[in-house]
């Protein structure tokens, strides 16, 4: 049973304009070529990071996405889907893609606001933390796949103890 929706709620302030503010107070790069996105770039450990921040009023959800290149060989393909299950399977918030037409790995979440709920700076900063450790914490795995030659296992074993080392 599908519980009947109200027409798009009104907002005192839209949910992009909350990231965007975000963005500027810490003075990242960001541009927002339209209404219901902006798109952030983040420097990690490892690599550049596209962060995109989508509002879906359809389904009143904020979506973060945090993506990396994952240029991956067509032979070494299986391994990468493996190694993302192997991923998702120990993930509590959010999940990680992988579009090979692009030559992208993805983490994504949504912020389900509905009724008309405001998002916070906060919860914003934390959705864009959140995306950031999980692809800091399992960009090497990616590494180990494709260019060291490990199984999805081997992989994710090895980036689970350097990130425990670390700690």
């Amino acid at each position: 049973m599908l519980i009947a929706r109200e027409k798009e709620t009104e907002r005192a302030e839209h949910p992009v304009d909350v990231v965007e503010q975000l963005a500027a107070t810490n003075d990242w790069i960001f541009d927002r070529e339209d209404e219901d996105e902006i798109s952030i770039a983040v420097t990690g450990a490892w690599t550049e990071y596209q962060v995109a921040f989508t509002w879906l009023p359809h389904i009143e959800t904020l979506h973060v996405s945090c993506a990396f290149d994952l240029k991956a060989p067509e032979r070494r393909r299986s391994d990468v889907m493996a190694l993302i299950n192997a991923i998702n399977e120990q993930m509590w918030i959010g999940h990680f893609d992988f579009w090979p037409q692009e030559g992208v790995a993805m983490h994504r979440h949504g912020l389900i606001l509905s009724g008309g709920a405001q998002p916070s700076a906060s919860q914003c900063a934390a959705l864009l933390d959140n995306a950031l450790t999980a692809c800091e914490r399992y960009y090497q795995a990616f590494q180990f796949v494709l260019w060291a030659g490990k199984s999805a296992r081997e992989a994710l074993d090895a980036a689970n103890f350097e990130t425990k080392g670390e700690a």
